[in-house]
C-alpha cells in the first residue's frame, strides 16, 4: 500500500466516523435497546419489570448496537476510500509507465 492508497484510507476513515456521529450512533442504540427488551422479555417474561439486572441487559445490547453500527460503517468507508486510493495510484503508474515508454521510442 503506498502513500495515495493509505491516505485514502485515512480519509475514509475519518468520513466514517464522521457519518457515524451523524447517521449511526441514535440508530444503532435504538436498535440495540430494541433487541435488549426483547432479551430481557425472553428470560424475564414480559412486560419487563425495571429491575436492575433488565437494565444491565438493555445497556450492553445498547452499547453492542452502537460498536457494531460504528464497525459497519467505518468499515465500508475505509474500504471505498482504499478502493479510490488504488483506483488513483494506478492510473499514476499506468501515466508513469505510458511516458517511460515515450521516451524509450523517441515518440513526443
Amino acid at each position: 500500500m503506498k502513500n495515495i492508497t493509505r491516505k485514502a484510507t485515512y480519509i475514509g476513515a475519518g468520513a466514517g466516523l464522521v457519518l457515524f456521529a451523524l447517521f449511526g450512533l441514535l440508530p444503532g442504540s435504538l436498535l440495540g435497546g430494541a433487541a435488549g427488551i426483547n432479551l430481557a422479555g425472553w428470560i424475564f417474561g414480559l412486560p419487563v419489570k425495571p429491575g436492575l439486572v433488565s437494565r444491565i441487559i438493555v445497556l450492553g445490547s445498547m452499547l453492542v448496537g452502537v460498536l457494531v453500527s460504528g464497525i459497519a460503517i467505518v468499515t465500508v468507508t475505509s474500504s471505498v476510500g482504499w478502493l479510490v486510493g488504488s483506483v488513483i495510484e494506478t492510473g499514476e503508474e499506468t501515466r508513469e509507465a505510458a511516458a517511460e515508454e515515450k521516451v524509450k521510442t523517441g515518440h513526443k
